[in-house]
């Protein structure tokens, strides 16, 4: 039998290794065998292994987009959290700092996503429900107020008005003498999956996509290690669709936004490197270790072939990954901690940059403090128990996995192309043919469900055995306890001040300028989110869904 060939990677960085103790952990087994960092293909496959498969860190990105993988540096673990207060959520996070958590990821209540204060009509019954409430520069305060912002990852979550949030979290951090040069994390700014999948949009297209390219433009130039848009496949694959559609439709998006900065006049190599993308990760587990690879490799190829970028971390796909929300039941709710287990581990032999795993019971309510500590157990068994960071793609050569690789690829290739054929992504998406392929993808898979097809343990099968979990109910007060802090804010702040950078702000959307600047001074001047989003809508309008999708 041929034997495997061998390439030792490069060497470690000093800033990924982690430490010697780190390292020398993922180089041998619990029984003491010698590990191999990078295992390559046998003999025979050599040819289509240079071509298809590489080395990691190296073009097509197939096997990862780093040398060393988890050997150099582990993914970074996060917890999706934020409801009620800035005050509560604060102390969630850092709750989940103290369990061990990495990096933060901020959850945004209904009418802070959809541009209201906390005390306006349209924001009643949903003020903290779903997310923290942040209408003003206190707020934000309030939410970050002790945590680390020279050091700790910030994800957050939030797209039409994402702007708004970022220049909050700009100014508050420059507030606490830490230069946004160094801020560190994402923001999701991916306003074209709203259309297709969550509709937590305001704006029309043309200027929702102006927006994001503005804050794609600003943070290439003032916050440069910021990621400053997360082009989100996961709530496309939570609204119903497959696999294939959630590579394909995921990287249609980054294709319009990539193309809109170029059309902007600003180059691949300085816009590129700060995309990074947000994949879910469901119940079929081979499936979604492929689709990780698939993705990277397509995305890898699709770059080089559109927009010929000379740096090469341009053509890599870094992705943070999501338990799938979708596949957690209210029924019998311990089993979910189970999905949650088997969904982590795809994301990791996918080669996830960050990761974040749902709690068990967040099919009936807010995670508890108890059920999510387990779900960042769960990452950390993973990294230090299960030896699964020991060797770099680990499935990397495995017949099953690299055929669904390669059938994933070629499967989205052909609905890009029919993308393409239809006059690209927001064409496609205003005249709801993405909306038609996902509801019928949707469709497919509930009709599979209840005819016994597809087995969910606990919903169609196995359903004896009912186990109650406590569910965490949001205190009835916030929202009256929200709406005065409102109102204590613009009492307190200078309101011409306020009302004038909001003018200003309108003045300069009704040109060509970058606007994420004026917004920046219209929060530091003390508008409120919804102030600023309301004098956009005079500029912009807002946006109304076809009826007939």
């Amino acid at each position: 039998m041929a034997r495997p060939s061998r390439r030792k990677p490069r060497g470690l960085a000093p800033e990924e290794t982690g430490g010697p103790v780190a390292v020398a952990s993922r180089t041998r087994t619990l029984s003491g065998l010698p590990i191999e960092g990078v295992v390559g293909p046998r003999a025979p496959d050599e040819e289509r292994a240079a071509r298809d498969l590489g080395f990691p860190g190296e073009m097509p990105y197939t096997r990862g987009i780093r040398a060393t993988m988890y050997r150099g540096r582990l993914w970074t673990m996060r917890e999706y959290a934020g409801f009620g207060t800035a005050e509560q959520a604060n102390r969630r996070f850092r709750y989940l700092l103290a369990q061990g958590n990495e990096g933060l990821s901020v959850a945004f209540d209904l009418p802070t996503q959809m541009g209201y204060d906390s005390d306006a009509p349209m924001a009643k019954g949903e003020v903290g429900r779903v997310g923290v409430a942040i209408s003003s520069l206190d707020d934000m305060r309030a939410l970050l107020r002790g945590l680390p912002l020279d050091r700790v990852s910030t994800s957050m979550t939030i797209n039409a008005t994402a702007p708004i949030l970022l220049a909050m979290y700009v100014a508050v951090a420059e507030e606490n003498g830490v230069p946004r040069r160094a801020l560190r994390g994402t923001v999701q700014n991916d306003i074209l999956k709203e259309y297709i999948a969550r509709s937590t949009y305001i704006y029309p297209p043309a200027p929702s996509i102006r927006l994001a390219v503005d804050l794609i433009d600003f943070c290439s130039r003032e916050v440069p290690k910021w990621n400053a848009i997360s082009v989100s496949g996961y709530h496309i694959r939570e609204a119903g669709a497959t696999a294939v559609q959630e590579i394909a439709f995921t990287l249609a998006d980054a294709i319009t936004y990539l193309e809109a900065a170029r059309k902007r006049g600003l180059r691949v190599d300085d816009i590129a490197p700060q995309i990074s993308f947000f994949f879910d990760v469901h119940m079929d587990f081979f499936e979604e270790v492929a689709k990780f690879r698939a993705a990277r490799r397509l995305w890898a190829r699709l770059v080089e072939e559109r927009f010929h970028p000379e740096r090469p971390e341009s053509r890599a796909l870094r992705f943070h990954a999501q338990t799938a929300g979708v596949s957690l039941t209210a029924q019998q709710p311990q089993n979910n901690a189970v999905r949650v287990t088997l969904q982590a581990l795809a994301a990791v032999l996918g080669g996830a940059q960050s990761l974040h795993t749902n709690s068990l019971d967040e099919a009936l309510s807010l995670p508890s403090e108890k059920a999510v500590r387990l779900a960042i157990r769960t990452q950390q068994i993973l990294a230090h128990e299960s030896g699964v960071a020991n060797t770099v793609d680990p499935v990397g050569g495995s017949y099953f996995v690299e055929d669904l690789t390669d059938r994933l690829e070629g499967e989205a290739r052909k609905l890009l192309a029919e993308i393409d054929r239809r006059g690209g992504m927001l064409k496609a998406i205003e005249t709801g043919w993405v909306q038609k392929q996902i509801a019928e993808a949707s469709y497919r898979y509930q009709l599979a469900l209840e005819t016994g097809e597809r087995t969910v343990v606990g919903v169609n099968a196995f359903v004896e055995g009912e186990s109650a979990v406590p569910a965490y109910r949001l205190d009835p007060k916030t929202e009256s306890k929200r709406r005065a802090q409102v109102r204590a804010f613009r009492n307190g702040r200078h309101a011409a001040r306020a009302q004038q950078a909001v003018a200003d702000l309108i003045g300069a959307a009704s040109g060509d300028d970058n606007l994420v600047p004026s917004i920046l001074v219209a929060v530091e001047a003390g508008a409120t989110l919804g102030e600023i989003c309301d004098g956009l809508r005079e500029v912009f309008g807002t946006y109304q869904a076809r009826g007939d999708l």
